[in-house]
């Protein structure tokens, strides 16, 4: 028992010894991973920025779309209540005429 105490004893002060002294190869590996997270890191701040580009680009575009087809909608609304009124016929007005005519003569 005692040889496996002192076994794990010696791993355990492995492990610190490790931790403050860590080997030149491990901090090596270290470094090119946090290479490789910044430069990942930046290239997506790059796509982020250009597909907020993009996308401001693509909102801008229906924001413009929209306000013309409320500008034609306005129109097609005028136009129609123009043409909803009532007209009258030209034998309606023909009719109107000879009735003042008659009221007229009468």
């Amino acid at each position: 028992m005692e040889r496996d105490t002192v076994v794990k004893e010696v791993v355990e002060a492995l492990k610190i010894f490790s931790r403050r002294h860590p080997p030149p190869k491990l901090t090596k590996w270290e470094a090119q991973l946090r290479a490789e997270i910044q430069d990942t890191a930046n290239q997506l701040r790059a796509e982020m920025q250009q597909f907020r580009a993009e996308v401001n680009e693509r909102f801008d575009r229906l924001e413009q779309k929209f306000a013309g087809l409320r500008v034609e909608l306005t129109e097609t609304q005028e136009n129609a209540s123009i043409s909803s009124r009532p007209k009258p016929s030209q034998h309606e007005k023909k009719l109107h005429h000879l009735a003042k005519q008659l009221e007229f003569i009468r």
